[in-house]
């Protein structure tokens, strides 16, 4: 099939995805909220203000990554320091300690990320600077034992390394002859995480694997390549002889897009965005047949994001990061493997004031709700009030949202107006289901945007961005 053929093909599976049915959506999908530069503050009162603010939107969970190097004595050393290592009271533990018991006082869900960089005594190398080469097990093990015993009160979700497929956080990823190795590296890892939470006396935990972020390149091993080694799988997907069922409950992927939006359609058959999130699916499917992994796992998108302006590179215009967030979020919901869809930042990391171009400006993340600076984007509103509008035909569109603040059955009212400057009318007042989303269909008009208003049980009137349709 020629390729034009087959990109036309996969996005039209892709509006057939977005488009269907209520009754195959994810049920019990959830929400959950990222925003290091916030929450892991040193200031007690920007940690505070932003769970307040990540609460107000109508988000009860947190995802934290905690990083081994950051709360490790001597994290640079090349031999290993004198220390208990399986007790709590040998590390420090920084802004993760206060932000955990905060987010415990406010009866927030927690999944905390145990993850490298890691200190330079608990690699393979004992390099200066080397804080990912072949961390030791042994190391890791005691020290997820440490962490289980602070912090097993206040974690509901644990999981394993954060994006082990990409060099700065696990390496090697490929070895002397480019074949990809950090799977496996991975796979032991991962054991070790059990036995510390078994260790620290953690009770039957929730577990996740992967963490895997979206894209492979020569430098980064794809997520479908690196899980199936992290599974021990062979070229059909199928458990390899010698190794046993993984003990986990989930299998967490960072299903980031491009520029392009949700629609982009990678060429490599091993990466996984959030348009064909299928191909993870399947392959989750296929390792639980052949008893790598429990049968059925459900999926959790625990970082995710579209960048804006004023990222040169990646980013786009703050309106139209609102709709592809909003079509991502569809995406997911109508996947019924999908337990968790996140939003990571709060704010925009800081750009690099010092850099000699624009381009090197903005060396971190563009996805907040927020700019940088803390001046609300587009998407903060339509966060909290989310509307995504699909033309499925010249006469059909269809209207998807969620009332995130809702958290039960409500009811809202969706406005149009004709251009950009044009007077908001009432289209039609919708009401949602028991978890606050929605799905109605509208008459297909020309240069129509549509936004959601609600009114909160405190009387709050609250309005969402202006949204145009999508094809």
């Amino acid at each position: 099939m020629p390729a034009a053929s087959l990109r036309t093909l996969l996005l039209a599976l892709l509006a057939l995805l977005v488009l269907a049915v209520p009754a195959s959506a994810s049920r019990s999908m959830t929400t959950s909220f990222e925003a290091p530069r916030d929450l892991l503050d040193p200031d007690p009162a920007v940690r505070s203000a932003a769970l307040d603010d990540i609460q107000s939107l109508g988000v009860d969970s947190l995802r934290v990554v905690l990083i081994w190097q950051k709360v490790a004595p001597e994290p640079d050393a090349k031999r290993r320091p004198d220390f208990n290592t399986t007790d709590p009271a040998s590390y420090n533990w920084g802004a993760y300690d206060p932000l955990l018991s905060e987010a415990k006082q406010r009866g927030m869900k927690v999944l905390l990320t145990v993850s490298g960089p890691v200190p330079t005594w608990a690699t393979e190398n004992k390099k200066t600077g080397d804080h990912t080469t072949r961390p030791n097990r042994g190391d890791f093990a005691q020290f997820v034992t440490a962490v289980g015993r602070k912090f097993k009160d206040r974690v509901d979700t644990w999981s394993v390394w954060n994006e082990p497929n990409q060099p700065q956080f696990l390496a090697p990823q490929y070895d002397s002859k480019k074949r990809p190795v950090s799977g496996r590296l991975y796979r032991g890892l991962y054991k070790a995480a059990l036995k510390g939470l078994k260790s620290a006396k953690v009770e039957d935990p929730e577990v996740l694997i992967g963490e895997t972020s979206p894209r492979g390149t020569g430098k980064v091993v794809a997520p479908l390549t690196f899980l199936r080694q992290a599974l021990c799988l062979d070229s059909r997907d199928r458990r390899r002889k010698g190794c046993g069922m993984l003990r986990t409950d989930g299998v967490a992927h960072h299903a980031y897009t491009t520029r392009e939006g949700p629609s982009f359609v990678p060429d490599g058959p091993n990466d996984v965005t959030i348009g064909v999130l299928s191909r993870l699916t399947r392959l989750v499917n296929r390792a639980g047949a052949s008893k790598a992994i429990p049968k059925r796992l459900p999926l959790h998108l625990t970082e995710f994001g579209i960048q804006s302006t004023p990222d040169p590179i990646f980013g786009v215009f703050q309106q139209r990061q609102d709709e592809f967030r909003n079509l991502s979020e569809r995406i997911a919901y109508y996947n019924p493997r999908v337990a968790t869809f996140s939003q990571y930042l709060l704010r925009d990391d800081r750009p690099d004031e010092n850099a000699k171009s624009r381009l090197a400006r903005y060396p971190g993340f563009e996805s907040g709700l927020r700019t940088s600076s803390g001046r609300d984007k587009q998407a903060y509103d339509s966060f909290r009030l989310v509307l995504s509008a699909l033309r499925r035909s010249s006469r059909i569109t269809t209207l998807w949202g969620l009332v995130r603040p809702a958290g039960k059955t409500t009811t809202a009212v969706v406005e149009y107006r004709t251009g950009r400057k044009g007077s908001w009318r009432k289209l039609k007042t919708v009401r949602t289901n028991t978890r606050g989303f929605y799905n109605v269909r509208t008459r297909t008009a020309k240069n129509r945007q549509y936004r959601l208003t609600w009114e909160s049980p405190s009387g709050e009137n609250l309005t969402g961005g202006a949204i145009r349709p999508l094809r």
